[in-house]
């Protein structure tokens, strides 16, 4: 099951589902974090809840979404109640890709941190049922306010050395009330990054995360695919400039999904009742390895068959934003 948000011509926000011949209108939702809200109180599932609600009218979700009335696929009233959150170096990559790597795993001495993290994943990120795995790594990217709705657009900082995309799956969480992670379901994302400044040094790639990330447009209710391929590319001036493809889900990474969200939860911070998380899992695919430079007005385009209509969001150059601390 596939949900989107909107809003109608007159503003007023619901929820629409995905069905063979398009989507159609719950009845009555104004959110899907109302609904997975629901779902936690009756102690059921959303897929359940989305089912007692009912379905009304068709909804024209392609029409909205270029008219720029589609919202990421869950958000939160107070943007500081939603954390972006994500890991790395979690997929395997191409088979191609994987060989280098595995060849130069075997020389301990020529291993950079980046390489030794990785190995640990390839032993680690997948144990037994019931058994803790290593922990990835780790990375923040901001609060709600850094979140973008898809078809708007990414920002990039002033002081940015690039701009590049990073093509991922995103799992959405929302907190109950006992301090619960209770997964709504995964949704496409754009991880968006400075991969010129991580590049310097790699004690710099907490400065390259804080950035704009986008996810959706639908939402993925249910298990994850276990073997997800997918299409990133970049449009420039109406016509293709990149173009890759992305592989993910459990078939294609080092670490178990359960592994990642573990070593996120398992911090109080990241349990407190009713915040939201978007938890992105990482990617092998960059245009930014390939060369790739992107440019103001380039346009970001992410997609998989199991989400539905394809994440997409142009970039745009932040001015220089001038400020002063000022002592009290």
């Amino acid at each position: 099951m596939n949900l989107v948000q909107f809003s109608d011509s007159n503003g007023v926000r619901g929820v629409a589902v995905r069905e063979d011949d398009g989507f159609r209108l719950v009845k009555g939702a104004k959110s899907v974090l109302e609904l997975a809200k629901a779902a936690i109180a009756k102690k059921t599932g959303l897929r359940q809840i989305v089912e007692q609600a009912g379905l009304g009218d068709t909804v024209d979700i392609a029409t909205a979404y270029a008219q720029g009335r589609v919202h990421a696929p869950v958000d939160h009233p107070d943007p500081a109640h939603l954390h972006l959150t994500g890991t790395g170096l979690t997929h395997l990559g191409s088979a191609s890709t994987r060989d280098a790597m595995h060849k130069k795993l075997d020389d301990e001495a020529a291993l950079t941190d980046s390489m030794k993290m990785f190995r640990m994943g390839i032993e680690g990120g997948k144990p037994a049922k019931g058994q803790t795995g290593v922990q990835p790594e780790w990375f923040y990217k901001g609060n709600g306010a850094m979140a973008v709705a898809p078809g708007a657009p990414l920002l990039s900082p002033s002081f940015a050395k690039d701009g590049g995309e990073e093509p991922e799956i995103a799992g959405i969480y929302v907190i109950g009330d006992d301090g619960t992670p209770f997964r709504i379901g995964f949704a496409l994302s754009n991880e968006f990054s400075d991969h010129v400044t991580e590049r310097v040094n790699y004690l710099y790639l907490a400065h390259s995360k804080l950035r704009n990330a986008s996810y959706g447009p639908e939402l993925l209710v249910g298990d994850l695919p276990e073997d997800i391929r997918g299409t990133s590319r970049i449009v420039r001036n109406g016509k293709i400039l990149w173009e890759k493809p992305f592989l993910s889900g459990e078939t294609n990474m080092s670490h178990h999904i359960s592994n990642l969200e573990h070593h996120h939860f398992k911090y109080s911070v990241f349990r407190q009742p009713g915040d939201v998380h978007v938890h992105m899992f990482g990617t092998a695919t960059l245009s930014f390895a390939d060369g790739i430079e992107t440019q103001e007005g380039d346009v970001f385009e992410i997609e998989a068959p199991d989400f539905g209509l394809p994440l997409r969001n142009p970039l745009s150059l932040e001015s220089e934003q001038e400020f002063a601390v000022k002592a009290l």
